[in-house]
C-alpha cells in the first residue's frame, strides 16, 4: 500500500462501505482515506455526536422506529463486542469438550456453542425485543426467521463474519442490512413471507452497515447518503461519531 501522509489514515474494504457504486464493481479490493479527525465529531450543540443523536432528530432524522431498532442493534454489538475480547471468560462459548461417557450420558442442551452461534442469539434475542422486526434472515440460520406480525423491518445480517479468526486476533465483525417488510406479502404463509421479504434487492436497502470488532470497536452505517463510523467509547458505552463522511477516492 502506498505511504500515507500523517494527516490521512486507510482502511482495506471491498469495495466501498455499505453502498458500493457500480463504477466500482470491476475492483477486488479498495482503499478508503479518511482525513484524520479530532477525538470526536461535535456537533452543532457543541457535544460530541452519538450514534443514537445521529439516527435521531439530530443527524438524518429517520423515524422513532428505527430509532428504536439501531438502539437494539447497538446493544447487541456491544455484547459481542465483549464477547470477542474474552471469548474463553464466558460459560457459553467454545472450549475443549471434555470425553463422554461410555454410557452416553449429559446433555447436548448443556454443552459449550461456538461464539458465532451466541452471536446469533444474542441479535436475535435484541431484535425480537425491538418489536420492530418482522424477519431475520441470519447466515447462521437455514431458512429466514419471523418474528412478528407488527414489525415494520426486515434484518438480513451476518452476526459475527471472520468468527475464524479470532485465535488468530484478527479482526472480525456484524454486518446487517435493513428493509422495511413488504405489506403486500402479509397473506403468505410465514416460511413464505419471510423468505420473499428478506430477498429484497440491495437498492431497496433502508439503512447498512457493519461493526468491526478489533482495538476498537467501530460502528459503521449509512442511511444511502453518506457513510459514518462511531467508535465505542467504553468510559459512557456510546458509539461517538469518529469519522463522518467517509469517501472513496478516485481511482488515479
Amino acid at each position: 500500500m502506498a505511504s500515507l501522509s500523517p494527516t490521512s489514515r486507510s482502511i482495506g474494504l471491498c469495495p466501498s462501505p455499505i453502498f458500493p457504486p457500480k463504477h466500482y464493481s470491476h475492483l477486488s479490493r479498495q482503499t478508503i482515506r479518511m482525513a484524520t479527525p479530532p477525538p470526536y465529531a461535535v456537533a452543532s450543540s457543541g457535544k460530541a455526536s452519538t450514534l443514537t443523536e445521529y439516527v435521531g432528530d439530530g443527524g438524518v432524522g429517520v423515524g422513532d422506529d428505527l430509532v428504536l431498532l439501531f438502539h437494539h442493534i447497538e446493544y447487541a454489538c456491544k455484547r459481542i463486542a465483549a464477547l470477542v475480547a474474552s471469548p474463553y471468560n464466558n460459560s457459553s462459548l467454545a472450549k475443549p469438550m471434555s470425553l463422554p461417557t461410555a454410557t452416553g450420558s449429559g446433555s447436548d442442551r448443556d454443552a459449550p456453542k461456538p461464539l458465532d452461534i451466541v452471536s446469533n442469539e444474542i441479535i436475535f434475542s435484541s431484535l425480537r425485543n425491538s418489536g420492530k422486526v418482522a424477519v431475520m434472515a441470519s447466515e447462521e440460520d437455514d431458512t429466514p426467521v419471523w418474528i412478528s406480525d407488527d414489525g415494520p423491518y426486515v434484518v438480513v445480517t451476518d452476526p459475527l463474519d471472520g468468527s475464524r479468526n479470532i485465535e488468530a486476533s484478527i479482526p472480525t465483525g456484524t454486518i446487517f442490512g435493513i428493509y422495511k417488510r413488504l405489506a403486500e406479502l402479509d397473506h403468505l404463509p410465514k416460511e413464505e413471507k419471510a423468505l420473499l421479504n428478506s430477498l429484497q434487492v440491495g437498492t431497496r436497502l433502508v439503512a447498512a452497515g457493519y461493526v468491526l470488532y478489533s482495538s476498537a470497536t467501530i460502528f459503521c452505517t449509512s442511511f444511502g447518503a453518506g457513510t459514518h463510523a462511531f467508535t465505542l467509547d467504553h468510559s459512557t458505552g456510546d458509539f461517538i461519531l469518529t469519522h463522518p463522511s467517509l469517501t472513496i477516492p478516485p481511482r488515479e
